[in-house]
Order: structure tokens, then C-alpha cells, then sequence
């Protein structure tokens, strides 16, 4: 992988047609703009390891626009992906830089990662400044005993694929009217390859809220419990660059939603207009599948149902865009039941973060729906306290939820500097 990249390096170094006329040395420094999309930038640690740039906070003023986003790998690491859009004096077209880390990377060794790939992107565009007398390139790889051995043979997982996880946590908090107690836990199994993609979850949390208040008759006590569980299983198989197969099985119990055992059953099929190798910066699926579930209620519902098998359809659609000019998702969800075509549900979720110009940028996020297939609703009208203290889910025709603003930044387009002190004096 060494060899490959230092051959790439090489290429784009002595490579002069795609970005300044052949020969030109252009004056001044290199002016990057980077952009994190979707993922955490620590921009402290960039300016301190790349001092011979200027770090600009004006896209449209810089010579490099870097696109940076990043996905989780079926191993439990991350893939980053690095797009370098030359602009003004280096008009070209995006180069672009991917890496996996490793799953048990620190943040320390990712942010080493990704400056040594930042790096790496940004030399044949400073090559061409006057800069380029200031950069010191090294191509010498120190092999271990053990990289001697393999030599460029695959490695074999002796997990074949297989990350799991498993973990329990608590919390309480308490004073002398009231005590609040959480309990959870839960572990996962996951494989993913190139062909096959399946999982196991399971989770599990318990609730005890209590508290005493005064009313004419003295002192009252309430407690307030809930429980849930939840076990989920998916299989999906890749068919080719653009379609995909798979199901989904739950099993769930939940004192909220009136839940005693819920087990649930979804088939499908997805299609992505784009390749899903550049599913980290365009993203555009279309899936439909069938559904089934089998539901046992604690109490009987407003539909008077103990239990009941149901069957329906699925309809999802979704859109993600990470792009110079910003990020924007869009997704519509529509589900109903056979038996009754009104008991449907629709959902619908948009976000997008807009760089209008310059300093100007604009932010907005929708979310909200109708529902009307909320069948597990207990008959019995809920009490003051059942309301107050969110212990049972309520009938809903709707909900929504809206985000939006704008900014703008003038003054100096230059943020080279890095200042920690009393940085960690705040309370």
C-alpha cells in the first residue's frame, strides 16, 4: 500500500498540465479551505503539523477546497475519504485520497492518519508555489520481521469478518424527595463484506423513578417504572454495484408502547442510482418490502386487541449529498397494513447545511410525519401522573420538528494560529 501511494505521489508531483501552466512557479503560499462534512476535524492540530500553508475560512478565496468525510467499515473502523478541488490558480480537476483505520485506533492515531494522508494531497499543489523549497519528503518504510514474512499475501482474520461488542452501564441520580434509577446493557455481532452483510443486536434497559410530594392528606410517594427489550437481526446480500437484498427480525418488549412481545419480520429489496463506492459523497436509494408482525399487548388496546398478526408494506427513499457547496439528506418513509389501507404511516426527514458564498451559509432541518397505525394504544384513558411522567405512549395523528439558521462571518480570511491557554478553566 506504501509503494502504491509513493507512486501516486510521484505521478501527482511531476504530473504540471492539470493545474498550472508547465514550468510556472506561482508565488506565495498555498490558501486551503478545509471542509469537514459529516464527520470531526481537530483544525487545533491541523495548523500546528502544516505550518506552510494558510488556512483560509473563505472557500472561495482558498487555491484548495478539502472535502473531508468519513463512513464506519464493516470491521468497526472508519473510512475517510479526502477530496482535494483545486480552484482559481490551480483550477483542476478533484483528486481524491481514501483510508481505513483500524478499529482500535485512538483519536491520537487517527488525527496522525488523516494529517499524513492531508499531507500527501496537498504536495503536488504546493510543489508548484514557492513554498515547495521548504518540503521535506521521505520515502524510506521500516519493515518489521513480520511484514518480511507476509510479504504482499492477503491477510487472513482469524475472526473471519466478525466485530462484537458487549456492554452494561447504570445511573443514578437522587435527592431527598426523589431518586431517579437506570439500569442497560446490551452486545452486538456484526460481519461485513464486499458480498454479505449481517448482524445481531440486543439491548435492554430498566427504569425506577420515584418521589414524594405533600397534598392535604400528608406525605404521598409515587413510583414509576419502565422496562424495555430489544433483539434485532438483518441479513443483506449484494447483487451488484447497484442493487441489494435483505431482511430484518426483531423481537421487542416495552411497558411504554404496551408492548408484552413484539416480534417483527421485513423483506426487501434496494436500489442506489449511484455506485456504492461513492456512497460517502452521493447516496440515492430506493428500497420496498413486505412486513409482518405478531403483537401481544400488556393491556387490552383502543381496538379491544390482546393480540394480533398483521401484514403490510414499505416503501423508503433516500437521498445524501456531500458536496463543496455543503451536505444536504432528504428521506420519505410510507408504511401500511393490508388489512386496513388507512392505518398508515409517513415520514418524512430533511437537513441541509448550505455555504452560500464566502462567509454566508444557511442551515435547515425538518422532521415530522403523520401517524395513523398506532394500534398498541391502551383503551384505558391515561392518568395525570401516566402523562406528566411520559410512563405509556399516548395517540398522535402528527409530529414535527423544524431547525433552521443563517450566519455570517467577515473580517481576517486567514486562521493560522493556535491558542489553548485557559481553554480548560471553564466550568
Amino acid at each position: 500500500m506504501r509503494r502504491g501511494f509513493t507512486l501516486f505521489l510521484l505521478s501527482l508531483i511531476f504530473t504540471t498540465g492539470s493545474m498550472a501552466q508547465p514550468g510556472t512557479v506561482l508565488p506565495g503560499r498555498l490558501k486551503v479551505f478545509v471542509d469537514c462534512s459529516g464527520t470531526w476535524c481537530d483544525m487545533n492540530y491541523f495548523r500546528t503539523e502544516i505550518n506552510l500553508v494558510d488556512f483560509l475560512l473563505d472557500n472561495k478565496a482558498a487555491d484548495v477546497h478539502l472535502l473531508i468525510t468519513s463512513q464506519d467499515t464493516g470491521g468497526d473502523a472508519d473510512q475517510y475519504q479526502l477530496i482535494f478541488f483545486g480552484q482559481n490558480r490551480f483550477s483542476r480537476q478533484p483528486d481524491t485520497l481514501r483510508f481505513n483505520t483500524d478499529p482500535n485506533s485512538t483519536e491520537f492515531e487517527e488525527r496522525e492518519m488523516l494529517i499524513r494522508y492531508i499531507k500527501l494531497g496537498l504536495a503536488p499543489f504546493i510543489a508548484r508555489t514557492t513554498a515547495a523549497k521548504d518540503i521535506s519528503i521521505s520515502f524510506k518504510t521500516v519493515q518489521t520481521d513480520s511484514a518480511k514474512k507476509t510479504g504482499t499475501k492477503p491477510t487472513k482474520d482469524p475472526w473471519n469478518y466478525w466485530v462484537f461488542k458487549i456492554g452494561a452501564g447504570g445511573y443514578i441520580n437522587a435527592e431527598k424527595v426523589y431518586k431517579d434509577l437506570r439500569l442497560n446493557g446490551y452486545f452486538s455481532a456484526n460481519r461485513v463484506t464486499e458480498e454479505w452483510k449481517t448482524g445481531f443486536t440486543g439491548n435492554a434497559d430498566k427504569s425506577k423513578y420515584s418521589y414524594d410530594y405533600e397534598d392535604s392528606t400528608g406525605t404521598i410517594s409515587q413510583i414509576n417504572k419502565n422496562h424495555n427489550l430489544n433483539l434485532y437481526h438483518f441479513l443483506v446480500k449484494s447483487l451488484n454495484d447497484h442493487w441489494s437484498l435483505g431482511y430484518e427480525l426483531s423481537y421487542s418488549q416495552s411497558t411504554f408502547s404496551n408492548y408484552k412481545g413484539r416480534t417483527y419480520f421485513r423483506s426487501g429489496i434496494e436500489y442506489n442510482i449511484f455506485p456504492y463506492k461513492i456512497s460517502s459523497t452521493k447516496f440515492f436509494t430506493i428500497s420496498y418490502g413486505f412486513t409482518a408482525r405478531h403483537n401481544r399487548y400488556y393491556d387490552t388496546t383502543i381496538y379491544n386487541k390482546t393480540k394480533e398478526t398483521l401484514f403490510g408494506h414499505r416503501a423508503d427513499i433516500n437521498l445524501t449529498y456531500n458536496q463543496k457547496w455543503g451536505t444536504s439528506y432528504i428521506g420519505i418513509m410510507y408504511h401500511n397494513f393490508f388489512h386496513n389501507w388507512k392505518f398508515f404511516d409517513l415520514g418524512f426527514n430533511a437537513s441541509t447545511n448550505v455555504r452560500i458564498t464566502g462567509g454566508l451559509s444557511f442551515s435547515v432541518s425538518l422532521f415530522g410525519g403523520l401517524t395513523r397505525d398506532q394500534l398498541s394504544i391502551k383503551k384505558d384513558l391515561a392518568t395525570a401522573q401516566e402523562v406528566l411522567t411520559r410512563q405509556r405512549q399516548l395517540a398522535s395523528g402528527y409530529y414535527y420538528y423544524a431547525n433552521l439558521g443563517i450566519n455570517y462571518r467577515f473580517g481576517s480570511k486567514l486562521n493560522n494560529f493556535v491558542n489553548p491557554r485557559f481553554e480548560g478553566n471553564s466550568n
